[in-house]
């Protein structure tokens, strides 16, 4: 299952070096996110079109060439290892199963990325189930300095605020293996809200610029790295 992903990996680092001309290949080597499909009651499904919007930016600002199509995966199937980087959000509850919670472990550890963002309450339940993908770690802040906030767009403060929630500063969380960001979780910022139709929150465009360039840079680290 490792080798899908190093496959996967190597031909998005091929978009980065390869002229425009080369970059033609079929729908199922052009790069795709999957939102993870979850239980426990969770809206793991909300807000679609950001998802898509998110693709379509990441294609007209860097050199990756995208799929953008709306995807999701549930985490007990061997699926989730095609695709480099899954997406968890939502409010409220989550739950994983044992082999869920080890098949996650097995996609990070090979490779894989995953990119959580609390959609508001989601906090005290992704914690404790990530706790059982690793339980020998704990979410650790990243510094402002962190290459993640300026791989690609400059953030020298770190995530920005997309929504209210509690008011509380954003804060960016990573957990590792072998040392590589493997699970990058942003709290109290909601990038996924600034990423959806702009009709639907109606926020200020220099916001939803701010979420799809954050967006960008969290993608960019993960095919990367």
């Amino acid at each position: 299952m490792s080798i899908k992903i190093i496959i996967l990996l190597t031909g998005i680092f091929f978009y980065f070096t390869l002229p425009l001309s080369a970059q033609k290949e079929k729908e199922s080597s052009l790069f795709q996110i999957a939102r993870v499909k979850y239980s426990g009651g969770g809206d793991w499904y909300n807000d679609p079109t950001g998802d898509v919007n998110m693709l379509k930016f990441l294609q007209q600002n860097t050199n990756i060439k995208v799929n953008p199509v709306y995807k999701y995966v549930d985490l007990s199937s061997d699926n989730l290892f095609m695709y480099p980087v899954l997406f968890l959000t939502g409010h409220g509850n989550v739950n994983f199963s044992t082999q869920e919670a080890r098949n996650l472990r097995a996609y990070l550890e090979n490779g894989g990325f995953l990119y959580i963002d609390d959609d508001y309450g989601l906090d005290q339940y992704i914690r404790k189930e990530m706790k059982n993908v690793f339980p020998e770690q704990e979410f650790v802040e990243l510094p402002f300095n962190h290459g993640i906030y300026n791989i690609h767009f400059k953030f020298t403060n770190g995530l920005p605020k997309i929504h209210k929630h509690d008011d509380g500063l954003p804060q960016g969380f990573g957990l590792f293996s072998n040392k590589r960001l493997c699970v990058f979780y942003s709290f109290e910022s909601n990038l996924g809200d600034g990423w959806v139709d702009s009709d639907v929150y109606k926020d200020p465009e220099e916001r939803r610029q701010a979420a799809l360039k954050m967006g960008t840079n969290i993608f960019v680290w993960a095919l990367t790295h």
